[in-house]
């Protein structure tokens, strides 16, 4: 009894809640240098400044100059994510009677939000390359930062068996607020990625703490049928990020050896751009979903190794 007892506990401790901080802290990375490498293409270079300048053009040609009915959503936009990111870590908060969630929640839609507004108004600067353009940085987007991070709140703060869900849903509605913000002239689609991106590198530092601090609920369930669900919805998420990303690139290479496509009838930076944003935006919740799918505690392999002494 002793010895089965023993066996039980040295496999739960196998298999803890972000058992592998490493894969964390390297995503968060990978991350962070994405958004370098769009701050660098999209900004430092003329030939970046000209293809998303080139986009931002095209969409005021065909959004219409007057009555555009998402901008309602988008003045609307900073609110609502507040009173959703707010409702969730109360509720949840009250829910499992703990403080530490809704404080590392509220601290990385805090950290995604000043760093954001850091980046672009102090660290990070706009060089002139001869695009007539703004002549001021506005990389990576506020608006954005608020409602993907307002998401990623309520994805922290989520149980295993929820999360892939929320990333799903969570993901969806960070690439609607960020293709409002371009739709209605607000940013440049590199503003909308870049801001994607820090959020996505601050959920996967909250996330290795708030599994690391809180392990006895960031488990699977003891019978293992959710754990299929969220690899579906996994996918679900990976396959949209990977044909707008596809085709965002396709479009791009195709209009820069092609200029002459290029018109108001075939607006094909502009597509680049929105499908760029709708790429980044379903891969960033697909690596999340991943992610902590796979470094949720793992109870199954307890009962797993218990049978296998049994026989």
């Amino acid at each position: 009894m002793d010895t089965r007892n023993l066996l039980a506990q040295r496999a739960r401790a196998e298999r803890p809640a972000a058992h592998n901080p490493a894969l964390f802290l390297f995503a968060a990375l990978l991350c962070a240098a994405g958004v370098a490498a769009t701050y660098w293409f999209f900004v430092r270079t003329t030939t970046g400044q000209l293809a998303d300048e080139s986009a931002f053009q095209e969409a005021e040609l065909i959004a219409p100059a007057t009555e555009r009915p998402v901008i309602a959503f988008l003045d609307e936009l900073p609110l609502i994510s507040v009173f959703i990111a707010v409702i969730v870590v109360v509720f949840v908060s009250i829910l499992r009677h703990r403080i530490s969630p809704a404080v590392i929640a509220l601290g990385t839609f805090g950290a995604a939000n000043v760093s954001s507004q850091l980046l672009k108004r102090t660290v990070l600067d706009r060089p002139d390359r001869g695009v007539v353009t703004l002549d001021f940085n506005s990389l990576p987007s506020g608006h954005t930062t608020l409602a993907a991070s307002a998401a990623a709140a309520v994805f922290l703060l989520a149980s295993p068996r929820w999360r892939p869900l929320v990333a799903l849903f969570g993901g969806s509605y960070a690439v609607l607020a960020g293709a409002a913000t371009f739709l209605n002239l607000w940013h440049r689609p590199a503003d909308v990625v870049a801001s994607l991106l820090v959020v996505a590198a601050w959920t996967l530092v909250g996330g290795l703490v708030m599994m690391r601090t809180n392990p006895d609920w960031n488990r699977w369930p003891a019978n293992g049928a959710a754990q299929g669900t969220a690899k579906v919805i996994a996918v679900i998420c990976a396959v949209p990020g990977v044909l707008a990303t596809a085709a965002s690139l396709g479009l791009y290479f195709y209009a820069r050896w092609n200029p002459t496509a290029v018109s108001t009838s075939a607006p094909l930076y502009f597509w680049a751009g929105l499908t760029l944003i709708v790429g980044v935006g379903f891969l960033v919740s697909a690596l999340a979903c991943w992610l902590f799918n796979q470094q949720a505690g793992d109870p199954a392999r307890v009962a797993g190794g218990s049978r296998g002494n049994r026989r």
